[in-house]
């Protein structure tokens, strides 16, 4: 999934985008939410959620999220 369709499918849920930038490593993008959950898209369309809202997220964007990730 690209960085356009994960945000499009979190904010139609009502959620909103607060902050998008390349990550650190420039291989995709780290993209975070008003309910506390980060988002990290890598160009090869591998997601993963973590931060408080990370649940919420996850369940939108069909994701397993890691144990203390939420």
């Amino acid at each position: 999934m690209d960085v356009e369709k994960a945000i499009a499918l979190v904010s139609a849920a009502g959620i909103e985008l607060t902050d998008r930038r390349r990550n650190s490593n420039d291989d995709g993008w780290s993209v975070s939410f008003a309910n506390g959950a980060a988002l990290e898209v890598h160009d090869s369309g591998k997601l993963s959620a973590s931060g408080n809202g990370a649940d919420a997220v996850a369940k939108l964007l069909a994701l397993r999220v890691e144990s203390g990730n939420s």
